[in-house]
């Protein structure tokens, strides 16, 4: 039996969504996000950003603006589910650009990875939505007002941050915790957690209590944009009603979503006058994908150096002068790991890197059984470490272990056929069928990676290039650069950290 199809115009059930009712208070932020159904019925609930100190002034128009946009970032995700959404708070023509287009791309992003990909929180006959290839997939009108703050102008800053400080969107993550191990090192770290309400934060708990412990600078700001992305999803007509039950390592829709926790780090970066914004992302969330010839990022955008630079670019003609990067780009994931077990031990203590990470006497601990887990198993064994050492039982390692010998991970095909290799090579692993035929030496993997889309010397600051390469190639095996699909190895000097690597004569490298 043939299933009915349905398009891209049976996505738009809702007529409106607004974004209003923008609350600006010293410590907290909120609007109410108003859903209007075909029939005319409406519901509401509000999101909220609150912070243990004083962030904002309700009569200074950059705050209010700066919190106009912090509340806007939840609605990039329903592009293609509405007629119209209505952004009521005080923007300029820069945030209203930057709005469409991100807009503009999620909802291509959201098409392509969550509609014409397997999605098992989809009813029918929306898992089988008919392919359209348009101009632009945004379905929603985009209406701008501001009734609550006519008496505010925007006027263009010209800020001049430092550029020794640096604020680092946190979490429990092997990335946040050797980018702040590093600018510890070389600067001033601002580490910011942003306590979503939800089973998210269980993965930041031991990191934040460390932290808490030795860095002054940390700040906890809370943020309820958990519950408004579940409580949107249950107005969808097109998903399963018991989504929350459904285990996956998806989510039923939304794709923006690092945006929601990075503009709430705006704040402490306008008030402490911090010049650099640091995510962790390492070498393979750069990609580019193509489906159908509708182009898009594989839900990584947010993750990607393309987003990085969106973000400089918006700081710059906002007239903050932030710069948005992360120190890890050149890196693979298990060479972040190398660098963060073997020069920051005690920061590798409080990594929780799992789906279902559980409380036991205060201290967050991973399930064991996920696919993070086993990937962070592998990684640390293939290290010659003890994954003991971040709360992993020898139960849990063995049945990892197991685990790999009999499924993969999610990891570019030559950093897993490297992570076999170096498993099957110490004797970790059994050499069954299927660790034989994954296993394959990659140098590169354990080498500073450079190339022109996903890790570019350019996109980092120059005065911070040479000293962090500098501690980056004490755990290396050496720096490659990529051409024409091919890895060459190369020495760096303080004229490539000056110059974009693309310039060099190609016989200045050897193939590896």
């Amino acid at each position: 039996m043939v299933k009915s199809k349905s398009g891209i115009n049976d996505l738009v059930v809702f007529q409106k969504l607004l974004v209003h009712e923008v609350t600006v208070e010293p410590k907290r932020v909120k609007a109410t996000y108003t859903v209007i159904h075909k029939d005319g019925s409406s519901v509401s609930n509000q999101l909220i950003y609150t912070y243990n100190s004083i962030y904002f002034d309700k009569t200074r128009a950059r705050d209010v603006n700066m919190a106009s946009m912090m509340l806007a970032q939840v609605a990039l995700n329903y592009g293609l589910f509405c007629q119209e959404i209505v952004f009521d708070g005080l923007y300029d023509e820069v945030d209203q650009r930057f709005l469409k287009e991100m807009m503009e791309n999620t909802s291509r992003e959201i098409l392509v990875l969550k509609f014409y990909s397997k999605n098992e929180f989809l009813k029918p006959p929306f898992d089988n939505l008919e392919h359209e290839k348009r101009p632009a997939y945004t379905a929603a009108k985009l209406t701008f007002r501001n009734t609550a703050y006519p008496a505010l102008a925007i006027e263009k800053a010209n800020l001049s941050p430092s550029e020794n400080e640096y604020v680092i969107l946190s979490s429990g993550g092997k990335d946040s915790l050797l980018t702040y191990g590093i600018i510890k090192e070389l600067g001033v770290a601002h580490p910011v957690f942003i306590n979503e309400a939800g089973r998210h934060w269980f993965t930041a708990v031991n990191a934040h209590q460390y932290y808490q412990e030795i860095e002054p600078n940390t700040v906890k700001p809370w943020c309820n944009s958990d519950r408004i992305f579940n409580w949107m999803v249950k107005q969808m007509p097109f998903i399963k009603e018991n989504f929350q039950q459904i285990r996956a390592d998806i989510y039923p829709i939304r794709l923006w979503t690092v945006a929601v926790f990075l503009f709430g780090t705006l704040p402490v970066a306008m008030k402490r006058e911090a010049g650099n914004i640091l995510i962790g992302n390492e070498y393979d969330t750069t990609v580019k994908g193509n489906y159908k010839g509708i182009t898009h990022y594989h839900g990584l955008y947010d993750q990607s150096k393309y987003f990085d630079n969106a973000l400089t670019r918006y700081y710059l003609k906002k007239g903050w002068n932030f710069k948005q990067y992360s120190i890890l780009r050149s890196l693979s994931e298990l060479l972040i790991l190398k660098v963060l077990v073997k020069r920051y031990p005690k920061l590798q203590q409080q990594q929780v890197s799992c789906h279902a990470a559980h409380e036991d006497n205060g201290r967050m601990l991973p399930c064991g059984a996920c696919e993070k887990c086993r990937r962070i198993i592998g990684m640390l064994m293939a290290l010659d470490e003890d994954p003991k050492r971040c709360g992993y039982t020898e139960h849990q390692i063995k049945m990892g272990l197991d685990a790999l010998e009999k499924k993969g991970v999610k990891q570019l095909g030559s950093d897993a056929a490297h992570l076999y290799y170096l498993l099957l090579s110490k004797g970790h692993l059994k050499a069954t069928e299927h660790s034989k035929k994954l296993a394959r030496e990659y140098p590169e993997i354990v080498s500073l990676r450079f190339d022109l889309e996903r890790s570019n010397s350019e996109d980092l600051p120059l005065y911070i290039r040479e000293p962090l390469y500098k501690i980056l190639a004490k755990y290396s095996e050496g720096s490659v650069v990529q051409r024409k699909g091919k890895w060459y190895t190369f020495t760096p000097d303080k004229d490539y950290l000056k110059q974009p690597y693309f310039l060099r004569k190609k016989d200045e490298y050897k193939t590896t």
